[in-house]
C-alpha cells in the first residue's frame, strides 16, 4: 500500500489540496476523512465543495448525516457518519451513493470502513501545529494510485513508501 503526505500550514494550503483533487473527480469518486475534532476535515469539505461548483454554505452535516449538493458538473454527497452505527450505516443504503452519479466525502470514515468500497482516497488529517496539519493519504485502487503518483510528480504530495 502505498502512502502520501500532504502538510498543510495554514487553512489555504488544505483548500488547495481540496482543490487539486477536485479537478480529478468523476462520478464514483469516494473520498474518506478521519482526524480528531478541529483537524480540519469540514475545511476541507468546504473547499472542495467550492472547488466542484457548489454553491452556499456547506457544513458539517453531524446530525442529518448526509447532505447533498449540486455542483456545477456533479453532486456532492457529504456524510459524516461519527454518530451512527455500522449497521445504522449499511441501513442507510450509502452504497447506493457509493456507486452513484457523484462524488461522495464521508467525515469520520473509519468507523464504517467494512462498508466502504474497496476503491477510495483514504485521508486522515493530524493536528501538528496551531495552525500545520499533516494529510496521510493512501489510495485504494488503481485510479486514486494514478491520482497520487501524479500529485508526486507535480510536488504537492510526498511519497511515504509502501
Amino acid at each position: 500500500m502505498s502512502v502520501f503526505t500532504f502538510i498543510a500550514q495554514n487553512e489555504q494550503d488544505t483548500e488547495r489540496l481540496a482543490q487539486q483533487l477536485a479537478k480529478l473527480t468523476v462520478p464514483g469518486t469516494v473520498m474518506t476523512l478521519d482526524g480528531d475534532l478541529g483537524a480540519g476535515k469540514t475545511r476541507f469539505s468546504q473547499g472542495f465543495a467550492r472547488a466542484i461548483g457548489v454553491q452556499g454554505v456547506v457544513n458539517s452535516p453531524t446530525f442529518t448525516i448526509i447532505k447533498e449538493y449540486m455542483g456545477s458538473k456533479l453532486p456532492f454527497y457529504h456524510m459524516d457518519v461519527y454518530r451512527i452505527s455500522i449497521e445504522e450505516a449499511d441501513e442507510l443504503g450509502l452504497d447506493e451513493y457509493f456507486y452513484g452519479d457523484g462524488v461522495t466525502l464521508v467525515e469520520w470514515s473509519s468507523l464504517i470502513e467494512d462498508i466502504l468500497p474497496p476503491q477510495r482516497l483514504e485521508m486522515k488529517i493530524e493536528r501538528i501545529g496551531e495552525s500545520d496539519r499533516k494529510f496521510t493519504i493512501i489510495p485504494h485502487g488503481k485510479p486514486y494510485t494514478q491520482w497520487c503518483s501524479d500529485a508526486q510528480e507535480n510536488g504537492w504530495l510526498t511519497h511515504n513508501g509502501q
